[in-house]
């Protein structure tokens, strides 16, 4: 049973490396210890911590908590820091403007869609292991779980293969900024306004079949008279956001599914020898181990009781989803990876007007990645021990640095 007694909000010090190497373990210590915690943020400035999942969830519904950071108190944590052109994107947006842009692009993440991509999905999937399978072993991260993801995304929105870069290398830059080096994470904020300049510049004189040609037909589209219109920065940031999530989620999920099934023999036998339950294994991924720890950070915009906590308007609001995922108030034995529960009410994917957009797409691909993958290898584990496995250093993002992985293909 929790403690009883009165909610109390004093600075509460979380071990940062702990938390990156076992956030469960911590934050079970916290839901123990009381709903909301007065925290400091990723960047040292003030926030309040939500951790139990019924808090958790309401909190993702209220449209009194604003994504929009006008909304922010100076001085409180409002996350990354971008240039227009990059961050005036659905995370920072609240109803109308939300519910507009979204509108615009969600035709192209209907299930249906995200279905007719399953066959080339499987056909990629088998190549990248095609490449290496012959090696016996290889990071999964580099060479599987992270070319996949952003391929397909790619695809989606009509990159040229030529055009592809190194978008690992700046998503890490963002999310794992080197406080040594912080014209590293300026130096890719610029590498990404070019290219997304240049690439809208060419979908422009030469339009294709693809999301962004259509994004940008309806921003030139002069006949809308400026109702569902998109700004030229709303369009940039539309593309980043596309992108980036696009790729910094799903290969993160699908990695730390991997590892998941390699820490639990007893799944991934399971999985092997009923494959038919991986259509719905991706949920239990993302409540398990999922790539978003923290829901984007919210500012309420009045004053709103938490938890029996009142948490001022305008300050930072983290709602620890990974935390609400393991809360055992609400699942039955949560630290274990269960293929039979119940796929609804986790929160891996959100709640409310800011559910994930792509997770239909996130689905398909770490169903269809998984499948292949043990399909291929009748045989697969760690290369290193599990000692050595290195997790990003952010409590922001849930993500292997690497995954060292040895094979035996099948005859």
């Amino acid at each position: 049973m929790r403690n009883s007694t009165p909610p109390r909000c004093p600075v509460t010090t979380v071990d940062t490396e702990a938390l990156i190497a076992d956030p469960h373990s911590v934050y079970a210590g916290l839901r123990e210890a009381g709903p909301v915690h007065r925290v400091t943020g990723p960047d040292g400035r003030p926030a309040w911590l939500v951790v139990r999942y019924e808090d958790v969830r309401r909190a993702l519904a209220d449209p009194r908590f604003s994504l929009d950071k006008r909304n922010a108190l100076p001085g409180n944590y409002d996350g990354l820091r971008l240039p227009a052109a990059l961050d005036a994107n659905l995370l920072n947006m609240d109803p109308p403007d939300h519910t507009r842009v979204r509108r615009l692009v969600a035709k192209a993440f209907t299930p249906g869609r995200v279905e007719r991509l399953r066959e080339p999905v499987t056909r990629l999937a088998g190549e990248l292991l095609d490449a290496v399978a012959p090696d016996g072993g290889a990071d999964l991260l580099a060479t599987y779980a992270g070319p996949l993801p952003i391929a397909v995304i790619c695809d989606l929105l009509g990159v040229p293969p030529q055009a592809r870069v190194d978008f690992r290398a700046w998503t890490d830059r963002l999310i794992t900024p080197d406080p040594a080096r912080p014209e590293a994470t300026r130096e890719a904020v610029g590498s990404m306004m070019r290219f997304y300049a240049e690439l809208i510049a060419s979908k422009r004189d030469r339009p294709g079949d693809d999301l962004l040609s259509d994004l940008i037909a309806v921003r030139d589209d002069e006949s809308e008279g400026g109702g569902d219109r998109l700004s030229e920065d709303e369009l940039t940031s539309l593309a980043f956001l596309i992108l980036f999530a696009g790729y910094e989620n799903t290969v993160h999920l699908i990695a730390n599914a991997v590892l998941a099934l390699l820490d639990d023999p007893e799944r991934l036998r399971e999985l092997r020898e009923h494959p038919e339950r991986l259509a719905g294994a991706a949920d239990e991924f993302a409540r398990f181990d999922g790539p978003g720890p923290l829901a984007i950070r919210r500012f309420p915009v009045t004053d709103v009781e938490v938890g029996g906590v009142t948490v001022p308007a305008g300050e930072t609001v983290l709602l620890a989803v990974g935390s609400a995922n393991r809360d055992p108030e609400r699942f039955r034995d949560p630290d274990r990876l269960d293929f039979g529960r119940d796929r609804g009410g986790h929160l891996g994917l959100g709640h409310g007007v800011h559910y994930c957009l792509g997770a239909a797409l996130a689905r398909m691909e770490t169903e269809v990645a998984l499948r292949e993958l043990l399909a291929r290898f009748p045989v697969l584990e760690l290369s290193v021990p599990r000692s050595e496995l290195r997790w990003r250093p952010t409590i922001r993002a849930r993500g292997l640095i690497s995954l060292p992985v040895r094979w035996e293909g099948r005859n």
